[in-house]
């Protein structure tokens, strides 16, 4: 097991309490800590009697995660995130699922919210056409519509499970991304090589949803839009990348009429200030991912080593896992 750490001491006790208390199979924890400077390193070794792998700088969570990956020995890796906490059974219902069959690669939990566990926060993944993706049944009151284990489109990276054979043979997380929509564009990723993700409700986590950098934050935002544009061109069908500024279009809209409302993502963001925060980031991530399409073209060449699914199967794959404009404003 895998969790990636960054100066957040309280929240990473509370996460490997949770892990401590796990049942049901044989595991070992890696931290992979990020430079921080509160203590949180320390206490993982000396009160969890975690493996911590301490980096100078915070890496961001690709490059953290792909550490951990590396030093794993076991046949499947987990990740939680340090603001995640898991119930005793979820490494060992994640265990069961992805080795069920061959071709699962990927194990989905079911996380909810940490200040208010009536609510879903992720149930696997589901993804807009211009690249934006979140969590299925986001902000859903929990009411049993998310117990069936099934095929969903990929995990949520903050508490998952991979086999490390398809990780050897795909690649880990692309640090390119550094953060946000990295585990989007690994699941898609995934898919297209030809692995199955399959989700269970019996691998519950709670979650304090983005407590990383908060969900006000313009940064957080900035990485979001960049990281949606950097997974279309990489992973997207031609014929699908092309209707991408039409889908953006629409997404942009329909937000705006939600914040017409105070709801939606918007309301992290009041105010005339908070709307110009918004708009000063999300035209940041698109320069940022401007810059950086030369390279995303370039690993898109790279692609056809591991590509089992024709454009046409990946176009299905996208659109029976459609976000509705409704949910993704």
């Amino acid at each position: 097991m895998v969790v990636v750490n960054w100066n957040r001491k309280e929240l990473l006790r509370a996460c490997l309490a949770s892990v401590a208390r796990q049942t049901g199979v044989d595991f070992e924890t890696i931290v992979v800590d990020n430079g921080s400077t509160d203590g949180s390193a320390e206490l993982a070794e000396e009160e969890f009697g975690a493996r911590v792998i301490r980096n100078a700088q915070n890496r961001g969570f690709c490059a953290a995660n792909n550490q951990g990956i590396a030093a794993a020995r076991g046949d499947f890796i987990a990740l939680l995130n340090n603001d995640a906490e898991a119930e005793p059974v979820w490494l060992a219902a994640l265990h069961r699922v992805c080795g069920a069959r061959p071709d699962v690669g990927m194990a989905a939990s079911k996380v909810l919210v940490w200040e208010d566990p009536r609510r879903i926060d992720k149930a696997g993944h589901l993804i807009f056409p211009d690249g934006q993706n979140r969590g299925r049944g986001s902000g859903a009151l929990d009411q049993g519509q998310y117990d069936r284990e099934e095929e969903v489109l990929w995990p949520d990276g903050c508490a998952a499970m991979y086999r490390k054979s398809m990780l050897d043979r795909i690649g880990g997380f692309d640090e390119d991304f550094f953060a946000y929509g990295d585990d989007a564009e690994l699941g898609l990723r995934a898919r297209i090589a030809g692995w199955r993700c399959v989700y269970t409700p019996l691998a519950v986590v709670r979650h304090h949803r983005g407590s990383t950098m908060g969900k006000g934050s313009g940064r957080r935002l900035e990485l979001i839009e960049r990281n949606r544009v950097l997974l279309a061109v990489k992973l997207f069908p031609w014929s699908l990348l092309a209707l991408n500024p039409l889908f953006f279009a629409a997404r942009l809209i329909a937000g705006l009429r939600a914040a017409q409302h105070g709801t939606g993502d918007t309301a992290h963001f009041p105010g005339m200030a908070g709307k110009w925060t918004m708009a000063r980031a999300l035209i940041a991530g698109d320069l940022a991912a401007l810059r950086m399409i030369p390279r995303m073209l370039r690993k898109r060449a790279e692609i056809k080593r591991i590509r089992r699914l024709s454009p046409g199967d990946v176009r299905r794959l996208i659109f029976a896992n459609r976000l509705s404009l409704s949910d993704v404003a």
